[in-house]
């Protein structure tokens, strides 16, 4: 029987990436982002190679919309098997600039959000007796990065909310996975002046999904050489994280 996997913020960038290697691999999909046109885009190309596709418009930052979007997936697929938040917003926003509208939005989207969907799905997972949740973090948690504070705690936020989330569903059959990607080639970071050891996101993605079906609880992405630059971000002064 094929499995079920449900992913946030699915039509652009990793989400996308994502979702045609599940689709390769021979999963069902339920796919949801906030643009039903591009959801219809989506599904008609992933139909080929995937048993079955759902598609549902959500915007993660409608918290009380999320838990009827995963039950509604959960009873078209016969279930889930896997849930990735991966939906995320990254624009950049310097403090004192006026911003604060948009570093808001962030919050709500890439961790209220991401907390909403996590929320739901274990409590379907319980359920079910069993799942994995997949949350989507980045090497710009480990430290807080220039022009992009909100965007780091966030991330950063959300990975110790995983932390304690794995340790919550201890022995109940339920996996909790995080991944940190470095610089994957997607729209989120092709404004960015420098991009260091940037792979496409067709590679990229294919790892994430790799990583995912081994159920790891952790690993940066690409494991190499992201899992020995993050520890060497982590000592770096400050005075050079500023010229980044």
């Amino acid at each position: 029987m094929s499995k079920s996997v449900l992913i946030t913020g699915a039509t652009r960038g990793l989400g996308q990436g994502m979702a045609r290697h599940f689709a390769q691999r021979g999963y069902k999909l339920a796919l949801t982002a906030r643009k039903q046109e591009d959801l219809i885009e989506l599904k008609t190309e992933l139909e080929a190679s995937s048993p079955q596709v759902i598609i549902c418009e959500l915007d993660v930052s409608q918290f009380d919309r999320v838990p009827v979007v995963l039950r509604e997936a959960a009873a078209a697929l016969g279930g889930l098997d896997i849930v990735v938040a991966n939906a995320g917003l990254g624009e950049p926003a310097r403090a004192g600039e006026g911003k604060f509208q948009q570093m808001a939005q962030m919050i709500d989207v890439n961790l209220t959000g991401a907390i909403a969907t996590a929320d739901a799905a274990i409590e379907l997972f319980r359920e079910q007796g069993r799942g994995q949740f997949v949350g989507i973090t980045s090497v710009a948690a480990v430290r807080g990065m220039p022009n992009s504070g909100v965007y780091s705690a966030t991330k950063a936020a959300l990975g110790k909310y995983l932390e304690a989330l794995r340790c919550e569903v201890h022995g109940q059959n339920i996996v909790v996975t995080e991944l940190a990607p470095g610089y994957i080639d997607t729209d989120i970071n092709r404004a960015l002046a420098s991009r260091p050891f940037l792979v496409t996101a067709a590679a990229g993605t294919r790892v994430m999904v790799d990583l995912i079906e081994k159920q790891v609880s952790f690993r940066y992405v690409p494991p190499w050489p992201w899992t020995l630059v993050a520890q060497a971000m982590k000592l770096m002064p400050s005075a050079l994280l500023r010229k980044m």
